[in-house]
């Protein structure tokens, strides 16, 4: 019969209690060379000045500076010990009668007393003097470590990725082995890895109901809550640091702050993109109203004549009929923009680059312009030791074709219509010059958005807006920019780059 005991042992306790024994052996370790260190240095100055002819005063200031050197050093205990040590050194090796500790004389006594004293007081003032230099150090440091943390913070806007990197931002701008948050909003804690026992989420929601700062100094634990004036929206935990109590403060408030601002961004976000889409709304309604039904109507009115009138000749029918395939192919159209541009939106339309000539591109736009082009002079401007741009030829020459259109549509007949091209670093700049009435300075930022027209064209030519914002998502797509130039009466030049094959 064999028995068998199982003991439960937390590993993470198990070892920490086994890195506080190192640290604590290291520290003695540390403490006791520090103490032979400054008795050693006694010691070396005894030895010096025994084979000196020195007077009492020189040995008891270079006691005294050996003092203040232990003193911003090592701190009081060990200068006041450096300090005792050394005046018994003075009075044993220096005040007669020598190797004696007995004095004869008031006034040594008088001296004696007063290395004594000045050595302890110049050690208190010293380690005074470097408490407060170690504390300004630290808060120096810790300020620093809070901007870090605030930058970090302030980066980021999605409220749940923020909610889940605050506690790695934390623990990685203090040094922390641990670090975790509780948000009552979402009944969630947030931790870098693994759990920690110290750590525990009735811990973090306790300090979060009572809004109030707890540490554990001897386990470098801070439990800190998070508000916004005094309406607490969580709590944050640190483990493996002693900050002081504004430091933690601080943290709990920019954490706090970063929270709001992220949901409230959100929310903006949201309200945002629910006024663009019901702005979008409008406009696609507007068009429809009006673009899509001037087409219908020439149809309607078409077809009703010809089903209705048996006297119509030869010549008449087949007017009729051109209008009825001319506004068929216009909605045809319409529909195809609509499509394409719902599918730029979503970014789902596949490029295939390939290298190209400039002068490829401008005949297969100019191939299907010509019609529109009639009324006009076409200049073309093409240097032929251009480079071969990078794009997909087809989307590129639509490009093209809108511009050319729309300088056609916008501009005088018999003006002239100047297409040139010139490289530009790695890219080359494509451009499309017109005589037309020009576009003022307000309106230049507003023509690439989707169904824009000029408030003095949008009633006199036809269009739905839809074919510049087309143009800027295919430029965009091959990486590069489309803009525009324009003065009023004096016509636009509009330009777009294409990458360098």
């Amino acid at each position: 019969m064999s028995i068998r005991y199982n003991l439960d042992v937390n590993p993470a306790t198990d070892g920490r209690i086994h890195s506080w024994g190192i640290a604590s052996k290291r520290r003695l370790k540390t403490l006791a060379l520090h103490y032979v260190a400054a008795i050693g240095a006694v010691a070396l100055l005894v030895a010096i000045f025994t084979r000196l002819p020195v007077v009492p005063t020189t040995v008891a200031l270079s006691f005294l500076l050996v003092v203040l050197v232990v003193a911003s050093r090592w701190g009081i205990t060990i200068a006041i010990t450096t300090a005792v040590v050394a005046t018994l050194a003075f009075n044993y090796f220096f005040l007669p009668p020598i190797h004696n500790f007995t004095i004869y004389e008031p006034q040594n006594w008088i001296a004696l007393f007063a290395f004594l004293v000045s050595a302890i007081i110049a050690s208190r003032l010293s380690e005074r003097a470097r408490r407060e230099a170690e504390n300004a150090n630290r808060r120096r440091k810790e300020v620093e470590r809070l901007y870090s943390l605030s930058q970090q913070l302030l980066a980021t806007e999605n409220v749940l990725e923020l909610n889940n990197s605050i506690p790695q931002f934390v623990k990685d701008a203090f040094g922390l082995t641990a670090a975790a948050m509780f948000l009552p909003k979402r009944n969630e804690v947030y931790r870098t890895g693994i759990e920690h026992p110290e750590l525990s989420d009735d811990e973090l929601r306790a300090v979060t109901q009572r809004g109030e700062l707890l540490i554990n100094q001897e386990q470098q634990i801070s439990i800190v809550p998070l508000r916004i004036g005094v309406r607490p929206v969580g709590s944050i935990g640190m483990e493996g640091a002693s900050l002081s109590r504004e430091t933690l403060e601080a943290v709990g408030s920019l954490i706090a702050i970063s929270i709001e601002r992220a949901g409230a961004v959100e929310t903006l976000s949201r309200t945002e993109a629910t006024r663009e889409s019901e702005k979008l709304r409008t406009a696609i309604l507007d068009s429809v109203t009006h673009e899509f039904r001037t087409p219908l109507t020439s149809i309607k009115a078409s077809v009703s004549t010809l089903l209705s009138s048996a006297n119509i000749d030869e010549a008449g029918r087949r007017d009729l009929l051109d209008v009825i395939d001319e506004e068929t192919d216009r909605l045809n159209r319409l529909v195809g923009e609509a499509a394409e541009m719902a599918q730029l939106d979503a970014q789902r339309v596949e490029l295939h680059i390939a290298p190209y000539r400039v002068t490829d591109i401008v005949e297969a736009a100019l191939e299907k312009s010509r019609q529109v082009l009639d009324k006009h002079e076409l200049r073309l401007q093409i240097p032929e030791s251009l480079p071969d741009v990078q794009v997909d030829l087809d989307r590129i020459a639509e490009v093209l074709i809108h511009l050319l259109e729309n300088a056609a549509k916008y501009s005088p007949e018999n003006t002239p219509i100047t297409v040139s091209a010139e490289p530009c670093g790695k890219m080359v700049e494509v451009s499309v010059a017109d005589r037309g009435p020009g576009i003022d300075d307000l309106e230049q930022s507003l023509v690439f958005e989707k169904f824009y027209r000029g408030r003095d064209q949008r009633y006199r030519v036809q269009g739905t807006g839809m074919g510049l914002s087309i143009s800027k998502a295919i430029v965009e797509a091959h990486g590069g920019t489309i803009g525009l130039t324009s003065q009023i009466g004096s016509g636009s030049v509009f330009r777009f780059t294409l990458p360098v094959a």
